[in-house]
């Protein structure tokens, strides 16, 4: 253990659409934080969608419209806690993801501000000039006053202030969101260089280079970082349950006790017994983006076990990755390279060995597979110059295990038609 006076950086990184709003003048929060995966603000994108408003919003943001951006849960607040729009428009209010909120706290209420990744994901900056947009708070009706400043990835945001446990003056020198941080973990800093992140969802993010981009398949164009006047955007795919499918079958279903028992219970089985599960659980992501969407579970028979669900259930989450570096390989014209993967669900074997063999392509594992807390650590690092740049960072990224495909031709094809016909009824 090391002793507080020994930090020399502290370093964020955060669940990206999570929202909150506080006073700014006590810092507490006017009303619960809406989580990234609350579908309550459906309704409402659906009637902006029927105004025709998607294409202009994908256009200016890169991103779609649905419940799962923060955008929406900001008008949700704002229309429910009595009195918040007034309050909100005198400037007595603060809007922010969760990075921007842990910011405040440890500043003692000093700093308001956020990074440009987190910023990306809110539905109000326009991805080409990463600034706030006047027409899109408009559309929204989120008063300006509310908002962070948006900064780089990297560099001091502010120090410590009246934290229990911590110095005084610790500077906070590094923000991005979890998938863009562990993007910068895994050291994926050329252009066409990606990565898979298997959380609670699972998220693939390719390196898209210097210029702003924009899906044709149902992607997300997105900021991977700003390190000075350095910018990467990203594509980005997003499947909204990965780890958490595996939590249902623990705490829904009493199929095991520990998460990580459902490696050894699904590998007591050879296959799904043609069992297919779709773990769209809260919705369908990239790049269906059905709101409406429900798990589904199809192929069940007498023979089916506990161990098959189990089966069917990791099988599920590689099915949806598949189709999101599908989605990929058609944006940038051919199949996406090699991946390195990382997050709590990939140190499941089984999983990954399945998500090679659909991919048809080798992926690679991290030594260090909380790459994002890395990420958070690498971005704090370059922020107060222990780092010179992102090339000296790749020297201390470590790979793990490697997994190549080896299954048959005929074997992937009737696993992905089975999972297409009922990715369709879902």
């Amino acid at each position: 253990m090391i002793k507080p006076a020994e930090l020399q950086a502290i370093g964020i990184t955060n669940q990206r659409e999570t929202t909150l709003l506080w006073d700014r003048h006590s810092g507490r929060p006017i009303h619960n934080a809406i989580v990234w995966q609350d579908r309550r603000t459906a309704d409402l994108c659906n009637e902006l969608k029927a105004k025709g408003k998607e294409p202009w919003i994908r256009d200016k943001t890169g991103l779609v419209l649905d419940a799962y951006f923060s955008g929406t849960k900001v008008r949700w607040l704002l229309d429910h806690v009595h009195g918040a729009q007034a309050r909100a428009e005198n400037g007595d209010i603060c809007f922010g993801t969760i990075d921007s909120a842990l910011l405040w706290k440890l500043t003692g209420g000093t700093v308001h501000a956020t990074d440009v990744t987190n910023a990306s994901r809110t539905l109000f900056m326009d991805l080409e000039t990463r600034a706030w947009d006047n027409e899109l708070l408009a559309l929204f009706g989120v008063p300006r006053a509310v908002l962070p400043a948006i900064r780089p990835s990297a560099g001091v945001f502010g120090t410590t202030k009246g934290v229990r446990g911590l110095p005084d003056g610790i500077p906070i020198a590094g923000i991005a969101g979890d998938q863009q941080s562990a993007l910068v973990g895994q050291a994926c800093f050329e252009e066409g260089e990606a990565k898979c992140t298997y959380g609670t969802g699972a998220f693939l993010l390719m390196n898209a280079g210097p210029k702003k981009v924009t899906s044709r398949h149902g992607l997300l164009g997105t900021v991977a970082w700003q390190v000075g006047d350095e910018v990467a955007y990203a594509l980005e795919g997003s499947a909204f349950v990965a780890g958490a499918v595996v939590q249902w079958l623990r705490d829904g279903l009493g199929l095991f006790e520990k998460s990580a028992d459902v490696e050894k219970l699904a590998s007591s089985v050879p296959d799904s017994a043609g069992v297919v599960f779709v773990p769209a659980l809260a919705g369908l992501g990239a790049p269906h983006w059905r709101q409406e969407a429900r798990g589904l579970i199809c192929g069940l028979h007498r023979g089916v076990s506990a161990a098959h669900l189990a089966r069917a259930a990791l099988e599920g989450v590689a099915f949806e990755i598949h189709d999101l570096a599908q989605a990929m390989a058609q944006d940038i014209g051919k199949p996406v390279p090699m991946f390195r993967v990382d997050g709590g669900a990939s140190a499941n074997d089984l999983l990954m060995q399945f998500q090679a063999d659909l991919l048809q392509t080798p992926i690679e594992r991290a030594h260090m597979i909380e790459t994002t807390a890395l990420g958070a650590a690498f971005l704090a690092g370059l922020g107060t110059g222990m780092w010179t740049g992102l090339k000296e960072l790749r020297n201390a990224w470590r790979p793990g295990k490697q997994f190549k495909p080896k299954m048959k031709a005929d074997a992937r094809a009737a696993h992905l038609a089975r999972w297409k016909s009922a990715v369709d009824r879902a």
